[in-house]
């Protein structure tokens, strides 16, 4: 599996890093524009992320415009259908029903409020059938 990991607080990337490692590469960035352009590239490259974890609240680009863009790569790619498209989860300390709602209109997968858990992770990996 290949996962990319949008975070800009050290320790939360950190920690997601370590979390997800054991179940793939993991790529990780500090910025949106980063996260967009590592997806193109993995888009343009064939190796395609399983899996995306974004923050909203990030330098350069947020959460939701990142994933608008992941999107719109994966369309642009032909790989929009739901078999091969990314699965990506906000992990965030925005819980308000604005931003929940907004990340599903905007095709996100899975929704994990911070403080995170191994626990959380592994729940929402196994509901999007990334594990078993």
């Amino acid at each position: 599996m290949k996962i990319l990991i949008l975070e800009d607080e050290l320790t939360a990337r950190l920690l997601l890093q370590k979390m997800l490692s054991e179940f793939g590469d993991v790529d990780a960035v500090v910025n949106g524009r980063e996260a967009v352009e590592m997806f193109e590239e993995s888009a343009q490259n064939g190796a395609l992320y399983n899996m995306v974890c974004l923050d909203i609240m990030v330098p350069e680009m947020d959460g939701h415009e990142v994933l608008r863009r992941i999107r719109t790569i994966e369309e642009e790619y032909g790989l929009d259908g739901l078999d091969k498209r990314a699965k990506v989860v906000m992990i965030t300390a925005l819980n308000d029903q604005n931003n929940f709602m907004s990340a599903f209109h905007e095709q996100c997968e899975g929704y994990i409020f911070k403080p995170f858990s191994k626990e959380k992770i592994l729940k929402t990996m196994k509901q999007l059938g990334l594990i078993d």
